[in-house]
């Protein structure tokens, strides 16, 4: 959403809780091909709800993808979500591109919770009929964008886009799923710390939230109800055996954390359906490393009683066999969601 420069080739890089991820794309004939990719793993409270706390541990992280992967490029696209993130549609009379820059940038303060001074604001136009338009508002703070920039700089990159978890999504899941414009698609991303819920009709956004749950509160119940390390339950939480622990244990625990996010989807939807009327979600897809949480798909598709899926950021994006291991790459797969929805961006930026 926020172009900071010019560039040809961007590298996806995913700032999030539990780990960096890097992905580097290139044109091919017939789409995309992956180039490199890489993840390093962070410390715990290295980024607590979308905050960097750590910035030197996290730039000797980035710098080690690169290095690693040997990324000649330092230009990069990064994403933010959480509270620091305003997404609102709003509806606007019918005006022409300057009216409307000029229009929502007076407006803005109306409908953003921060000063306006505070925030680095952009738009995108949805849909226009013949008397008004329907434009989308994002709002990010400023301190929220520096946190992320200043990090970059620290490990020598150049950040050139700053996009938004839900749209870097959204983009990974045009590109591999080519969406029905007419159907209406629930995006969750679930993250170690956070879940970005991106509803949307087509390739429209309809609705998107940030909500704080995430696979670390697996680990912390698993922790608390056990009496366990935290590596022991991380092992547990990903369908790892530990000796002295029931299946019927382990299974209890998961379920109960799987209730609460189950909960915090189900009221995204229903504030969902009270707002945009006539509109029926049909589909879930599902990624982030939580995705692979145990029965977490399963419980979904029995509440809400619709297709699930986990969504494969690499399928249709070309991945060629003698430089990389597709099986590797399936069991990252829903962890590199976001970075690959970054890599795309390289092909749209100006």
């Amino acid at each position: 959403m926020f172009n900071l420069g010019k560039t040809k080739s961007l590298i996806g890089l995913d700032i999030g809780s539990s780990s960096v991820k890097a992905v580097e794309l290139k044109k091919a004939k017939d789409g995309y091909e992956l180039v490199s990719y890489g993840l390093e793993p962070l410390a715990q409270d290295t980024v607590v709800d979308g905050a960097i706390m750590d910035a030197p541990s996290v730039a000797e992280k980035i710098i080690a993808i690169f290095d690693g992967q040997k990324i000649k490029s330092k230009d990069v696209a990064t994403s933010v979500s959480g509270h620091s993130v305003i997404v609102k549609p709003v509806k606007m009379p019918l005006m022409t591109e300057e009216e409307l820059f000029d229009r929502v940038h007076a407006e803005a303060s109306q409908y953003i919770p921060f000063d306006i001074a505070d925030v680095n604001l952009s738009y995108q136009l949805l849909e226009a009929t013949e008397n008004q338009m329907d434009v989308l508002l994002v709002a990010v703070k400023k301190d929220k964008i520096l946190n992320h920039t200043n990090v970059l700089a620290q490990a020598g990159k150049v950040p050139v886009v700053v996009d938004i978890d839900a749209f870097a999504l959204q983009n990974c899941f045009e590109v591999n799923y080519e969406p029905d414009p007419s159907q209406v698609v629930a995006l969750l991303n679930i993250g170690a710390s956070v879940m970005n819920i991106n509803i949307v009709r087509g390739w429209t956004p309809l609705f998107t939230r940030d909500v704080s749950v995430g696979g670390n509160q697996y680990t912390d119940a698993l922790q608390k109800e056990l009496d366990l390390s935290f590596e022991d339950a991380e092992k547990l939480k990903m369908g790892g055996t530990l000796a002295g622990v029931s299946e019927e244990q382990r299974t209890a625990i998961l379920r109960s954390v799987s209730d609460i996010l189950i909960l915090e989807i189900q009221k995204t939807f229903d504030f969902f359906r009270a707002t945009a009327s006539g509109e029926n979600i049909r589909r879930i897809v599902v990624a982030g490393g939580t995705a692979r949480v145990p029965g977490l798909l399963d419980f979904l598709k029995e509440e809400f009683a619709m297709p699930v899926e986990e969504l494969y950021p690499f399928r249709k994006i070309a991945i060629n066999p003698g430089r990389h291991d597709e099986s590797q790459l399936r069991e990252l797969a829903p962890r590199l969601a976001i970075a690959v929805g970054l890599a795309l961006r390289s092909f749209d930026t100006p």
